[in-house]
């Protein structure tokens, strides 16, 4: 199952581990046994190191969990960890002996003050790229804290579980039989959605308020645009700090990438991977997992951070980008992970033989469209303007399809909903006025971004929607703000145009400096 190549590039990754990692598989007379078998004890053979064997009570399904030093880590699976969750199993390996990329002191100190027992489990679908962020960061709190349990399950393997939960998206992480989070999230969210729903040792909260000193520069944002505005503000002498809730930001997301100048292909994660590489090649302080919830103005400027920790700087770089935008409508929210989705790669496998539809008739939508019209029964694009945003290429897929149509003109009222999970989608026809109703399984949403600029808001100007007004040095209406790349009124939302901008941004605060 291991080709020759990977078996090489785990010698290498497992030559840091020191102490024995066993990854102890249940016995099973599944017909898939034998693969999950084969897995184990290929990745066993890899390193000294990793131990596979059998052990405790028989299960129905494909099932094992890793130990360290003979003590459960709290990282189990339930499933075979194939596809995109390969690396998930790789990096349980490493962090059960403490190895691999591990939070930061605070970061490790408000996972331990979380209340136990901790019993989590993530159902994920082999096919979703957002599930192992999500079973990766709960795995790793599991080793970090003392009475903390976290069990992948594919959903293939639990099927009565994905019905009776009503568990209609991937990643859904489930406490106590109740849905935690679904759909993408960090590590910093679901700490601090564990936080809210276990709570915290007493007086921990008091105890994480943190003043982390001055800086010259403080760049919010770890994407393309927050990278270029560290590493240009470090290059120039400056004690810089980069804020961010995940290194990457929307490249985390972004598959094939062809267009970034002199580089004819690459992918988000790798370029991600390289922009945590040239970060690590200056002084930059670098403070994951966190948002900052309050800029207070004046010389200098004090930030807030949602960890409870405070910071003061010169000079501020946002550059947060932007998020999926929301429809905002009657039953949205409350139907999230159970009928209401934003990913079609990986919500797409619940809707097969459904009827399903898609709001927006952009790019992302249409394309969104002709992805699930290979699973669903049937696929509406919905789309609020008369004429469909798409390009005609991609229109022209759309129609040749047998499963698809196109509703325009169409005003999103409200989603439907039995209680349960999604029954349908009511709709305003903007020609007629009247209000039309379509029955459906499940609801794609891809209408676009929302720039993440409401921490900001009364601090510096912003265009109605949203984004930050900035001249042609990237300067906000506020004296020593300033702002670049997809939260930002700067057009084309590109990942060159982004570094170019975070880029002038860190050079324009280094100028003011230099000025003043």
């Amino acid at each position: 199952m291991i080709d020759s190549s990977l078996a090489a590039q785990l010698e290498q990754i497992f030559a840091k581990l020191e102490y024995p990692v066993t990854l102890l598989y249940r016995p099973s007379s599944h017909p898939k046994q034998g693969e999950l078998v084969a897995m184990l004890e290929a990745v066993a053979e890899t390193s000294p190191q990793v131990l596979a064997r059998e052990g405790g009570e028989p299960s129905e399904v494909p099932r094992f969990r890793l130990e360290h030093g003979g003590e459960p880590t709290g990282a189990r699976f339930t499933g075979i960890p194939g596809g995109h969750e390969f690396s998930s199993l790789v990096l349980a390996i490493l962090h059960a002996d403490g190895k691999g990329k591990i939070p930061d002191a605070a970061l490790i100190e408000r996972i331990r003050r979380l209340k136990g027992p901790v019993r989590l489990r993530t159902f994920i679908s082999l096919s979703c790229e957002n599930c192992p962020d999500v079973v990766q960061a709960l795995n790793l709190m599991a080793t970090l804290h003392e009475d903390f349990e976290h069990e992948m399950v594919d959903g293939e393997f639990a099927p009565e579980d994905v019905s009776a939960l009503k568990i209609q998206g991937v990643p859904a992480v489930i406490h106590e039989g109740t849905l935690l989070s679904s759909g993408k999230s960090n590590l910093g969210d679901l700490l601090a959605k564990l936080e809210d729903a276990l709570g915290v040792s007493e007086n921990a909260r008091s105890a994480q308020a943190t003043e982390l000193g001055h800086y010259d520069v403080a760049v919010i944002g770890g994407g393309p645009a927050g990278a270029a505005s560290a590493i240009y503000t470090a290059r120039k002498g400056f004690k810089t700090v980069m804020i961010s809730d995940r290194l990457g930001g929307q490249l985390q997301d972004t598959k094939g990438i062809e267009n970034l100048i002199s580089v004819p292909y690459t992918e988000g994660p790798k370029l991600t991977a390289k922009l945590g590489e040239h970060l690590g090649q200056y002084d930059i302080g670098v403070l994951e997992h966190r948002r900052v919830t309050q800029v207070e103005p004046g010389e200098p400027l004090r930030l807030v951070l949602d960890s409870g920790e405070t910071l003061t700087t010169g000079s501020l770089i946002i550059a947060t980008g932007a998020n999926w935008r929301e429809l905002g409508v009657e039953g949205e929210k409350e139907y999230l992970g159970r009928g209401v989705a934003f990913c079609p790669h990986c919500d797409g496998p619940y809707y097969k033989g459904k009827d399903i539809a898609v709001v927006g008739g952009g790019n992302s939508g249409v394309e969104a469209a002709i992805d699930l019209a290979g699973i669903a029964k049937s696929v509406t694009v919905v789309e609020f303007m008369p004429e469909l945003k798409a390009d005609a290429v991609l229109q022209d897929k759309l129609r040749a399809l047998p499963n698809t149509r196109v509703i325009k003109n169409a005003r999103t009222l409200r989603v439907l909903g039995d209680g349960e999970k999604v029954v349908g989608l009511e709709y305003e026809d903007r020609d007629s006025t009247k209000t039309q109703t379509l029955e459906l399984a499940g609801i794609f949403v891809q209408i676009g971004l929302v720039p993440n600029s409401d921490f900001l808001s009364g601090i510096v100007e912003m265009n109605q929607y949203g984004e930050i007004l900035i001249d042609d040095k990237c300067r906000t209406s506020q004296p020593g703000i300033y702002a670049a790349g997809d939260v930002t009124n700067v057009p084309y939302k590109q990942i060159v145009v982004a570094i170019g901008e975070g880029a002038k941004a860190g050079l324009a605060a280094f100028e003011d400096r230099m000025v003043a």
